[in-house]
């Protein structure tokens, strides 16, 4: 009489450490070859002089230069927020992150709504770092909306808390907000790797703040917040 046996899973069990671990060497190797290609085409522009080659050989060297960025990027997202705080005004704090939205994202900084009401309430943040968890946010809703003509953006305090709210217009939403920030790699696409709201999550909470979504379906909106701690002036 034969026995069957019952399937099992032999897939590889990784940590998340690990995994991050292995990515940075592998962007680390990576970029070590793509510095000797830089290195390789500037001195082929050299030898080609002017006219088309020299112009294909730079074309070659952007395009080398993307890739670059694109894994430093990467490892930028895998990476855990150490945060060095300084003081800083919230309303400046807010005004620069819109510069840098128009900077960043020309095409759809228009659509955001801003809705700010600081006061004189003042931040100890790193704000390398903030900035950089608000911009995968917003930038987060420019890449899954393509078409939303208005996204509302609103700053204010509460409860001694800088507080950043983010309503984006959602006509369906089906998806659970429970692990919002908590779930790396879950949404891959081209040029997307799923770890933009992960690390906005780890930067709030390097802040000891916090960062959740909610979906009110009355109005049909997406809320994303993420509090920071802040205090007035006068403390400052």
């Amino acid at each position: 009489m034969s026995s069957s046996k019952q399937p099992t899973d032999k897939s590889p069990s990784v940590s998340w450490p690990d995994m991050v671990t292995f990515v940075r060497q592998l962007s680390h190797d990576i970029r070590n070859t793509l510095n000797a290609v830089e290195l390789q085409s500037a001195y082929l522009a050299e030898l080609a002089g002017e006219g088309e080659m020299k112009g294909e050989i730079q074309r070659l060297r952007e395009m080398t230069s993307q890739i670059g960025t694109s894994l430093q990027r990467l490892t930028a997202g895998l990476s855990e927020a150490n945060p060095n705080l300084i003081p800083y005004p919230a309303a400046d704090f807010v005004e620069d992150l819109q510069q840098k939205l128009a900077k960043e994202f020309p095409d759809n900084a228009a659509k955001v709504a801003w809705d700010v009401q600081l006061k004189d309430a003042t931040l100890q943040i790193d704000p390398q770092l903030v900035e950089q968890a608000f911009l995968e946010i917003i930038g987060n809703a420019f890449q899954h909306e393509r078409n939303v003509k208005a996204i509302t953006a609103r700053a204010y305090i509460a409860n001694n808390s800088f507080v950043f709210q983010l309503q984006e217009p959602k006509a369906r939403f089906e998806l659970s907000t429970e692990n919002w920030g908590r779930e790396p790699l879950r949404n891959v696409s081209q040029g997307h790797y799923g770890l933009g709201l992960n690390h906005a999550r780890s930067v709030a909470e390097a802040h000891s703040g916090d960062f959740r979504a909610e979906y009110d379906q009355k109005t049909s909106t997406l809320i994303t917040t993420l509090r920071l701690p802040s205090f007035s002036a006068e403390r400052s």
